[in-house]
């Protein structure tokens, strides 16, 4: 659409938006300043007609304006500023789309959260899946005092069972108490201190690790155990399903809850109906027993029924819990009323999980199943059952898919837990970034690779890696509901005597398998955990160190705000831009020395928070009221495309002007720290060395 100049609309005159966008924006006052920002940003083109003299407007449509004027002063970046414009990044971004799917406004995260049958199929899938191999664990170990020792594995698993509501019940209070999320971490900082929330984010996320590992090491061997000429290459399967997991949960979490409902709930049903018809085929046989293949070889009796073999057994059997803190720590991620969904959804997995571990362990007894080489005790029960059956198949299938999505538990809480203490300061910052489809990338495939390192030392073998599993596991229940005893003490809510005692036996039962899981497998790997929990903490300790004596020393101070205005030179029709994400020390050093080269200085701030936009604004007209400020939203997240579409709308309004971009960095005084400091100013000038017409200048504040 075109229009002659002195002719019809004027384009800034045309309303920002739709009816939403003026209810949502028209909130924002009306900046404070001097005189008008300069240049006036155009949404169109000045072009020269074919007579001389002759000028036309081309206005530029809405699907295609690459920023919105949403309210004076207040601009939005759109999608049209994510299209590649080469060919390299056209085919990459193609691929992202096929692979990722296309990028989600940040306005639209409350749809992406979860309803009860979604969560439980994220959330819950570790704990459910654990039920295929934490009965196996007990019989491996109770074993060595030959098939006899094989009767106390129900004592044991009643035991078990036990822990598992009671944890499961301490845990729901924990959801209530602390919406927020974050879990054993924010219940034990908030009310144990600093190093006791530490020690259980640690604890958490070697856990979520070793989840990972764990669960698609045995997802796998649960497959070979029907397919046995696919054994030798369970490494590699292994660390393909784990790569796989990485793409659909950067995808996004609905997307995921989705994708992964399917196997989840049809190894419910199966492993059900196992249960169910194992039972009844006992009820009408008690002679029905599990026959071996005669080339499996049985595992020889080489040790004596003791005390410690079967506190060890118990330890084993307790991979049974793992998993049940996961919704603790993603309530956030449920569908309003978040805690009462995530309490429903804590409810259903607890009992489930209890079922079934009961039930898999009452069968294998029953039908004197003994633990195989290459055979699961899950594989050995089914077989009893259905035969070697389709249902049989399925269910083998059902489990591998279980036991590959059960990692995703650990994506979905791995990533959550590590963006809650990057905001806190105790790891990087850009741990708290959030990718196209609203997941947390960079925590995602972090959690990838790390558990990819462990499936290749380990090679994907389960029983290697469980005795590394408890310790982390119990440590961090233990922590949280110790922090819970004193959050009741310290609140007194109504009922906080029933909620205390809960948290107390769950504290107190957690502790002991912390005891027994330490003392009885310190020797089978569990050493690694120990010395992994205290190495974590204190690389926490020293970023949360680094980001305090930085934000101490960029801290205002009196006489640092000088009339700055005096300090403008005038410099002709140089504009000068300086990004800024707050008001410190850095930031009014790069504006003193901004207005040196022009008095024509705009800072621009680029947020997808406008509550944060709107109560920087108010600090900035207070403490600079001479220098303006621009918001740029950016609901897709993005730093440097809307930055560059802010100065090209600079350029169209004035083309002979020169354009100075002033980026303030600081540099740290250790070599290490620049790892966590200047990425969005390293970005920027990568970005802007192409662009004609522009001068980059850094303005370095040195730290002490």
């Amino acid at each position: 659409m075109t229009q002659r100049e002195g002719g019809g609309a004027d384009p800034e005159s045309t309303p920002a938006g739709t009816k939403e966008d003026l209810e949502r924006y028209g909130r924002f006052r009306v900046p404070r300043r001097h005189e008008p920002l300069r240049p006036d940003l155009q949404l169109y083109d000045s072009l020269q007609g074919q007579k001389p003299g002759s000028r036309y407007l081309r206005i530029t449509p809405t699907s295609q304006q690459e920023l919105r004027k949403m309210a004076p002063a207040y601009l939005q970046a759109t999608s049209v500023l994510l299209r590649p414009r080469t060919l390299p990044g056209q085919i990459w971004t193609r691929l992202r789309r096929i692979f990722l799917g296309s990028p989600l406004a940040t306005s639209q995260a409350i749809n992406e959260r979860l309803n009860k049958v979604r969560a439980l199929a994220i959330f819950s899938a570790d704990a459910i899946s654990s039920t295929a191999y934490a009965t196996e664990e007990i019989l491996l170990v109770l074993v060595l005092a030959g098939t006899g020792a094989l009767n106390v594995s129900l004592p044991i698993a009643a035991v078990i069972a036990t822990l598992i509501v009671v944890v499961a019940f301490s845990y729901r209070q924990t959801v209530r108490a602390y919406p927020s999320g974050g879990g054993s971490y924010t219940v034990a900082r908030e009310n144990l201190g600093t190093i006791p929330g530490l020690t259980a984010a640690s604890a958490l996320m070697i856990d979520y690790v070793l989840t990972v590992a764990v669960s698609t090491s045995a997802g796998i061997a649960a497959i070979t155990s029907a397919a046995p000429g696919l054994y030798d290459e369970r490494v590699i399967l292994a660390v393909a399903a784990v790569w796989f997991i990485v793409v659909v949960n950067l995808r996004g979490l609905r997307e995921a809850g989705s994708i992964f409902a399917v196997p989840t709930y049809l190894f419910i049903l199966m492993f059900g109906a196992m249960l169910a018809i194992g039972f009844a085929r006992y009820a009408f046989n008690p002679a029905l027993t599990y026959s071996p293949p005669e080339n499996m070889e049985m595992t020889a009796a080489t040790s004596s029924l003791t005390i410690f073999l079967v506190l060890r057994a118990f330890s084993s059997g307790c991979s049974a819990l793992t998993g049940l803190e996961a919704i603790a720590n993603g309530v956030p991620a449920f569908k309003p009323p978040e805690s009462r969904n995530a309490a429903t959804t804590m409810a259903w997995m607890a009992g489930i999980l209890t079922v079934f571990f009961v039930g898999l362990t009452v069968l294998a007894h029953l039908f004197n199943v003994v633990p195989v080489e290459k055979v699961t005790v899950l594989s050995e029960v089914a077989q009893t059952v259905f035969g070697k059956t389709p249902p049989y198949y399925i269910l083998q299938v059902a489990t591998m898919l279980i036991l590959i999505m059960a990692c995703n538990t650990s994506f979905a809480g791995f990533p959550r837990l590590a963006s809650v203490m990057a905001r806190e300061g105790f790891l990087p910052r850009h741990m708290t970034f959030r990718g196209d489809r609203l997941a947390f990338s960079a925590g995602i495939v972090l959690l990838g690779i790390l558990s990819t390192g462990l499936i290749l030392y380990f090679r994907a073998d389960t029983t290697s890696l469980i005795p590394l599993y408890a310790v982390g596991v119990f440590l961090s229940f233990t922590l949280s509901q110790s922090g819970m005893v004193v959050h009741w003490l310290r609140s007194r809510e109504s009922g906080w005597k029933r909620s205390m005692v809960i948290n107390g036996i769950g504290a107190f039962g957690t502790a002991i398998v912390v005891l027994v899981a330490a003392s009885t497998k310190f020797t089978h790997g569990a050493w690694m955990v120990l010395v992994a929990i205290p190495v974590l903490i204190m690389l926490c300790l020293a970023i949360g160190r680094h980001y305090r004596r930085v934000e101490e020393q960029l801290a205002l101070r009196e006489g640092d705000l000088t009339p700055l205005e005096q300090v403008a030179v005038d410099s002709g029709p140089q504009t000068v831009v300086v990004p800024v994400d707050g008001i410190n020390r850095a930031v009014l050093r790069t504006i003193e020395y901004a207005l040196t080269l022009s008095p024509n200085v705009t800072a621009v701030y680029i947020t997808d928070d406008l509550e944060q936009a709107e109560s920087l604004r108010a600090e900035w007209e207070e403490k600079l009221p001479h220098t303006p400020i621009v918001i740029v939203e950016s609901p897709y997240r993005a730093l440097v495309a809307p930055f560059l579409a802010y100065i090209d709308a600079l350029d169209r309004a004035n083309p002979r002007g020169r354009i100075t971009v002033v980026l303030p960095e600081f540099v740290t005084r250790y070599p290490w720290g620049r790892f966590l400091h200047n990425q969005p100013s390293s970005s920027l000038k990568r970005a802007l060395r192409s662009r004609p017409n522009t001068a980059i200048v850094d303005v370095l504040y040195h730290l002490r």
